[in-house]
């Protein structure tokens, strides 16, 4: 219970830190409104035909997923900063378990990223995705289980980061790339063989693979679009979380420890 207790306490620290910062609670909401209304529109209205399929519930889809991958994975940025002002050391002396800690920290930014997806969902819809409402109810935990996998990746990346300066200017380029890579924007059934095994082992490809499992249950335009069945997405998410986490608590704890 004391466990449980200190994962919900350092979980709500970061959500209230959310709602101070407004400036990140508008730039979360806006970008993604950007990227499915404008780009999903010009290659709709450029591509969409000879592609066989809706460009704007495509980008709508990878949106959704990358949203939730990205900004909880972000989110873990805290971390570097309560390592800054000696906030984490104060948590690793408490006698909770190191893993209830880092738990805690990712299960905050998972709620955090997790807000995102209703205003995203509605604009779907507003935007005439079709969507029934059995796929809507399914879209939320997929959309739960990309924030946690986005959240164990960041773990695992600001473990190996010193400072928020390097954190600032290195993680965009471990994000970025997977823009391209997880078929966000473009469909990703064919890959020159060079970026085929970097798409293979970039977390986000799976996150937006299971939403796009959802969104497109039963359409005709399954077969061209989804790249693996929602239970192969699932076991790879499991075994790619339970690594990262691991990874990132044994490599986070030993530069608090070196300290």
């Amino acid at each position: 219970m004391t466990e449980l207790s200190a994962i919900f306490t350092i979980a709500s620290r970061d959500v209230l830190k959310l709602l101070r910062d407004r400036t990140r609670l508008v730039f979360t909401f806006v970008f993604p409104f950007i990227f499915i209304g404008l780009m999903g529109g010009t290659l709709q209205g450029n591509l969409g035909k000879a592609a066989g399929f809706n460009f704007i519930g495509f980008i709508f889809t990878g949106v959704l997923g990358m949203t939730m991958f990205q900004n909880s994975a972000q989110g873990l940025i805290s971390l570097i900063q309560d390592r800054e002002t000696d906030f984490s050391q104060e948590m690793f002396v408490s006698p909770i378990s190191r893993y209830s800690i880092v738990f805690g920290k990712i299960f905050g930014e998972t709620v955090v990223a997790f807000a995102n997806a209703v205003p995203i969902i509605l604009l779907g819809l507003v935007l005439r995705v079709p969507l029934t409402p059995l796929q809507i109810a399914g879209l939320l935990p997929a959309c739960l289980l990309a924030c946690l996998l986005g959240g164990a990746f960041g773990l695992a990346m600001m473990a190996l980061l010193s400072n928020q300066r390097a954190a600032q200017q290195i993680f965009p380029f471990l994000i970025f790339p997977q823009f391209f890579l997880a078929g966000i924007f473009n469909p990703i059934k064919v890959l020159p063989w060079f970026l085929t095994p970097f798409s293979l082992i970039s977390p986000m490809r799976y996150a937006v693979d299971l939403v796009r499992d959802v969104a497109y249950a039963g359409r005709p335009e399954y077969s061209k679009i989804v790249l693996f069945d929602p239970i192969t997405n699932l076991a790879i998410m499991v075994a790619m979380f339970g690594a990262l986490l691991m990874l990132g608590t044994f490599l986070f704890v030993r530069q608090e420890t070196n300290r």
